[in-house]
């Protein structure tokens, strides 16, 4: 077996000229690697993602991650260092800003090396290729408002493009300085080949930057987040990036919009306003009537490693969100897509309601995917009411999340509404005619979620985990082999 070499233009050069063809089958493997991590049980599968490890440099800085985990593909660890936000005092002393950057390296399942990638590139690829199974799913995508202008709002942007670019019209940047990474992530928009641009239908598409040195910087920052249909936010904030009351007022609740937050990593960092999310999760009472119209909160944020979470976000931690209050990808990318019709006069779609309806959180408690999956009804433990902070959680992912899900299916609503029904009309209901009604509500529901996923106000927040390098580095390297890029070394 040979050994891949692959350097980060050489991943640069890959993934920059790929198609959307070629993306899908990164995409299909990577969903389908979520869904097994969040719905398997960890212990008894191939699947294993044990909590990273950092340390710490005195005299960079700078922290360094490493990453392992194992599927049935293979078993790999990520090394990578990154600085934390500069403070005023690094400035003065001068002390070195380092960007992302590392390794990846990855072994078969029986410990023979396959290959290493530098892990700059293929980091904020990864991030940005999870966040898209969201973006993809989205019913409107004319606007996208981006904070930060590095690796990851430049892949996030860029995988948007590729998969949303026929309706994308505007692309806004937004960063706190206009730096040259600033000039550099709109030069590399610019320059993607007018060939690229047409196949991927954003030929006319607008790109623009926003920065403090603009007189009306508040005001515009308020404007283009309003605007926005998908919101990047791509920075390691220690506060956040925008005021909360753009986006919980009543004007700002009047559109559904997808917020995707990847660039904060530590409890202390935090890129959304703790009411953004706090709303997100608030949960409605069925029968309740809205007398201002706005989209549909789903009740819970989505994240994409529960444990992960409840550690290093710091909008969960601050929010004093818990784990009933928290969904993972992994559990929503095997939902079936409903077709929406797009309706240009309405900002809402079809999830805007001034009427009295039942409460989107009352529909998860009751969704489930399938006979071979966890119930989505489970973000919802019974015995922790959503608001309640988090109390001790096991250390393995087998307790603590598996643990509390066969206690949440015995007492959910629906099971609770079937032992209440009187024995003599159970009697009178055929099998058939109870399979069709129990089969007619899931759909029911399962299409709810989508409506919401698709339409609604969606809060994802990503801390990363080793999972994503591993499954899509053996990726990356199945494909440079494809095209005779890297460096191979035989008999290694």
């Amino acid at each position: 077996m040979s050994f891949t070499v692959l350097k980060d233009d050489e991943i640069k050069l890959l993934l920059e000229s790929m198609t959307v063809g070629e993306l899908e089958a990164f995409y299909k493997t990577l969903k389908e690697a979520l869904h097994d991590y969040s719905n398997g049980i960890q212990s008894s599968s191939d699947i294993h993602q044990p909590h990273r490890q950092s340390v710490n440099s005195a005299a960079t800085g700078a922290t360094t991650l490493f990453m392992p985990s194992s599927s049935s593909a293979g078993v790999g660890v990520k090394v990578i260092t990154l600085s934390p936000p500069r403070s005023e005092q690094d400035e003065a002393t001068g002390k070195p800003k380092i960007k992302p950057t590392g390794a990846i390296t990855v072994f078969s399942e029986s410990g023979q090396p396959i290959g290493i990638l530098h892990a700059s590139t293929l980091t904020a690829f990864r991030t940005a290729l999870a966040s898209a199974f969201l973006v993809a799913r989205r019913n409107k995508v004319h606007t996208i408002t981006a904070f930060g202008s590095g690796e990851q709002a430049y892949w996030h942007i860029r995988l948007a493009l590729m998969l949303r670019g026929s309706t994308i019209r505007h692309v806004n940047i937004i960063n706190r300085r206009f730096s040259e990474s600033s000039k550099d992530i709109l030069r590399r928009l610019y320059v993607v080949p007018a060939a690229i641009k047409e196949r991927e239908g954003w030929t006319d598409a607008q790109f623009g930057i926003l920065t403090p040195g603009y007189g009306e910087f508040q005001r515009l920052l308020r404007d283009q987040v309003r605007a926005a249909d998908v919101i990047f936010c791509c920075t390691p904030s220690q506060e956040p990036l925008f005021e909360h009351s753009i986006l919980t007022s009543g004007e700002g609740r009047r559109k559904g919009r997808l917020i995707i937050a990847i660039g904060s990593y530590t409890p202390d960092m935090i890129e959304l306003p703790v009411e953004l999310l706090l709303q997100a999760v608030k949960r409605s009472e069925p029968g309740q009537r809205h007398f201002h119209k706005h989209a549909t909160e789903g009740g819970v944020v989505i994240v994409d490693t529960l444990d992960g979470a409840m550690q290093e976000a710091g909008e969960i931690i601050q929010g004093g969100l818990n784990p009933s209050q928290l969904i993972e990808l992994g559990e929503l990318v095997m939902l079936q897509r409903i077709h929406m019709d797009e309706d240009p006069a309405s900002e809402t779609g079809s999830l805007a309601s001034t009427e009295a309806e039942a409460a989107p959180s009352a529909q998860f408690e009751k969704l489930e995917i399938g006979t071979t999956t966890p119930s989505i009804s489970t973000v919802y433990s019974p015995a922790e009411e959503p608001g309640s902070r988090p109390g001790s959680r096991p250390g393995s992912r087998q307790g603590s999340r598996q643990g509390s899900r066969q206690g949440s299916r015995t007492a959910s609503p629906s099971n609770r509404t079937s032992l209440s029904l009187p024995l003599f009309h159970r009697r009178k209901s055929s099998q058939g005619t109870s399979e069709v009604a129990r089969e007619k509500k899931k759909k029911e529901r399962e299409d709810h979620m989508a409506r919401w996923l698709q339409a609604g106000n969606v809060i994802y927040k990503s801390v990363g985990l080793g999972l994503m390098d591993l499954t899509v580095g053996m990726k990356v390297v199945e494909f440079a082999r494809e095209k005779g890029v890297g460096t191979h070394v035989e008999g290694f």
